[in-house]
């Protein structure tokens, strides 16, 4: 299991005074509200894309409304394995990475009593940076009408060495909507031992009820902290680490805790699972970015029933 200085290291979940949670929501309206602006920039050097998509119950299930998208990052038509009640999409990014100076604004609404599921086909990348170090960033929003759960659930994302990237999530819900988020980050190329020895990768998740942050976690390596990815006390040499959210709960589920951690009592690499404020939280390191997902699907396996009251199914597309 993870220490508590891993922990702390991996996750800063903060509560915020009534002031503050009013200023850090002006802000992130503030940052939405501008995101069109911002990628109408001309830059020849760089791909901007936003994706806007509205899930909505209707009288033949729950269905994509609306979609509207710029540049390359788009959707073909929903799956329904599972039913009508339970679309799968899968979001595509033709060029599969980011550039210095890209960016992906990625909007998704659920509206009353629907549900999505959304994944993407293969994984992210975030490139080497160019010279002039320009930010790459990714911003997804995910806005959930009250009784409505969206799922979240990409492949990973490999940050190369020298990049420069930010990755911001913020999750909007209104009265008993629920979400379960994971993300997977594989830091440098493992696979050909280079590690993340320079650049910079930032990552924010935000989750907010009725305007009031509810939950958030943070993970930043960049020189000045560089020495945590070695550290014991931080990613000990692990260059792949991934977190996994669900909620909230409207009491603490001890039974489906338990359930978790038996299903870990023998990992040989850190994984802790933890209950915060409404959410639980999973965070895991591993040597092998695949590992994070497998583990990460066995606690969804766990974890959706018990809050969705909805049984597995895997989407098709992660056994291709």
């Amino acid at each position: 299991m993870m220490n508590l200085l891993q922990q702390a290291l991996l996750t800063d979940q903060v509560e915020l005074n009534a002031p503050e949670r009013q200023a850090n929501k002006q802000s992130d309206n503030k940052e939405l509200g501008s995101r069109r602006l911002e990628n109408k920039e001309p830059d020849s050097q760089a791909w901007h894309a936003n994706l806007m998509l509205r899930f909505a119950q209707t009288q033949r299930g729950v269905r994509l409304v609306e979609k509207q998208h710029q540049g390359p990052l788009y959707v073909q038509k929903p799956f329904y394995p599972e039913g009508v009640e339970a679309p799968h999409v899968y979001l595509l990014h033709p060029p599969g990475g980011l550039v210095s100076g890209d960016c992906l604004s990625i909007d998704i609404n659920v509206e009353h009593q629907a549900h999505a599921l959304i994944t993407t086909p293969g994984a992210g990348r975030l490139y080497k940076s160019r010279p002039d170090q320009r930010l790459q960033r990714q911003q997804v929003t995910l806005n959930l009408a009250s009784a409505s759960s969206i799922e979240w659930l990409p492949m990973e994302a490999i940050v190369f060495p020298d990049a420069n990237a930010s990755a911001s999530n913020c999750i909007h819900l209104e009265e008993n909507a629920h979400v379960i988020f994971w993300d997977v980050l594989s830091l440098g190329l493992p696979a050909n031992q280079k590690t993340f020895d320079q650049g910079s990768i930032s990552q924010n998740i935000k989750i907010y009820r009725k305007q009031r942050l509810l939950l958030q976690e943070r993970m930043q390596v960049n020189d000045v902290n560089r020495n945590i990815l070695e550290s014991a006390a931080g990613f000990a040499g692990y260059q792949n680490q991934g977190v996994l959210i669900a909620g909230p709960f409207t009491t603490e589920p001890e039974e489906l805790l338990h359930h978790l951690r038996e299903q870990f009592t023998d990992c040989d690499e850190p994984l802790g699972i933890t209950y915060v404020g409404e959410f639980l939280v999973i965070r895991a390191l591993s040597k092998r970015s695949d590992l994070i997902r497998q583990r990460f699907v066995c606690c969804w396996s766990y974890i959706r029933p018990a809050l969705l009251n909805r049984p597995i199914c895997e989407p098709r597309i992660w056994n291709t």
